[in-house]
């Protein structure tokens, strides 16, 4: 990130607090909500979906296999799956114009149908 990037994200975290971007691994880790999360164990996401990322984000990577099962199993109707070169965690910061483009093609394609 840019210095005025950084200032600007560092200001709303310091305005805002960081909870929301800790809460996926209280929920995920913890066991404290896992019969929360049982609800959602097996259901499918059945609207028009995207996915897009950065090539080096280590979260695509996390737990081997997660990727193609979230194209073949989790999403029925996956439009758009694309890993972009040059970018990992913060890909819409890294690659924004690219991430734009990708996010347009989903748009367009999805109302086409």
């Amino acid at each position: 990130l840019r210095d005025h990037e950084l200032s600007f994200y560092a200001a709303e975290y310091e305005r805002t607090g960081f909870q929301g971007g800790l809460q996926w691994y209280r929920c995920g880790t913890s066991g404290v909500f896992d019969a929360e999360l049982q609800i959602w164990s097996g259901r499918t996401i059945d609207v028009p979906s995207a996915f897009i990322s950065g090539r080096q984000d280590w979260g695509t990577y996390q737990r081997p296999g997660i990727f193609e099962a979230m194209q073949t199993r989790a999403c029925t109707r996956m439009l758009l799956c694309e890993l972009i070169d040059g970018a990992g965690h913060w890909v819409q910061q890294e690659q924004g114009a690219e991430v734009s483009r990708l996010l347009l093609q989903f748009l367009v394609a999805n109302h086409a149908r």
